[in-house]
C-alpha cells in the first residue's frame, strides 16, 4: 500500500471515533443522546432539504463540505456544551490542538484542505459558512423540541439563551425565524425555557 492511501485509510478509521462522542442534544424520541457522527449527518441532510430557504446564492457542495468537517475535532476535544460558559472559554484552544493532531493525518494536500474547511465554519464570514452555522444551531432546536426540552429542560437553559443562540437563523433562513420563535415562546410558556432573573440593582 503506498503512503498516501495509507494515510487516508488511518485517517478515515480515527473519524470513525466521532461515533463515539455524545452530545447533551437527545434524539427526537428523547431514547438516548446523539453522538456528534449522526449530529454531522443530519446537519449534512438538512443543508440538502433547507437550501430553498436562505438567502443569497452560495455553493452546496463547499457547505455540504464545511458540515461533513466541522465536528471532527470533537475526536479529541469532546462536544462543548452551548450553554456551557465554563468550557466555552477553553473551546477554541482545543479544538485547534485537535484540528491540528486530525488533519496532518491526511496527505499535506488534503489535510490542508479539510483544515481550511474547517476553518471556513468556525469564521462564519463566507455564505456557505452562515448557513451552515444557521443549520447548526436549527437541528438542536428541532430535536430539542421532539424531546420535550430535551437538553433545555436538564441543564435550566434560559429564553434569553436560546434566543441568542438561533440568532443566525434569523439572518440566513428569515423564512425559517418565525417557526424558531414559534417553538421558543412555546417552552417559554410551559416552563421548561425560563426567563433570565434581572440582574440585582443596587
Amino acid at each position: 500500500m503506498n503512503e498516501r492511501l495509507s494515510q487516508q485509510i488511518a485517517f478515515l478509521l480515527e473519524a470513525d471515533k466521532l461515533k463515539t462522542v455524545l452530545r447533551r442534544t437527545p434524539l427526537t424520541d428523547a431514547s438516548r443522546q446523539e453522538n456528534s457522527a449522526e449530529h454531522s449527518w443530519h446537519l449534512v441532510l438538512a443543508a440538502i432539504v433547507m437550501a430553498e430557504h436562505t438567502t443569497g446564492t452560495f455553493d452546496l457542495l463547499r457547505v455540504l463540505e464545511l458540515l461533513t468537517v466541522h465536528d471532527l475535532v470533537e475526536i479529541d476535544a469532546g462536544d462543548t456544551f452551548a450553554y456551557d460558559h465554563g468550557h466555552l472559554g477553553t473551546k477554541a484552544e482545543r479544538e485547534r490542538t485537535a484540528a491540528d493532531r486530525l488533519f496532518a493525518l491526511l496527505p499535506p494536500d488534503q489535510g490542508a484542505r479539510l483544515r481550511d474547511r474547517w476553518e471556513e465554519f468556525e469564521a462564519h464570514e463566507t455564505p456557505e459558512a452562515r448557513f451552515a452555522n444557521a443549520l447548526d444551531r436549527l437541528q438542536p432546536l428541532l430535536q430539542n423540541a421532539c424531546a420535550g426540552g430535551g437538553s433545555w429542560r436538564n441543564h435550566e437553559v434560559t429564553r434569553q439563551q436560546v434566543l441568542r443562540r438561533m440568532d443566525p437563523i434569523r439572518s440566513t433562513m428569515p423564512a425559517v425565524w418565525p417557526r424558531v420563535l414559534e417553538i421558543i415562546e412555546a417552552f417559554c410558556a410551559s416552563g421548561i425555557l425560563r426567563e433570565e432573573a434581572d440582574p440585582v440593582r443596587e
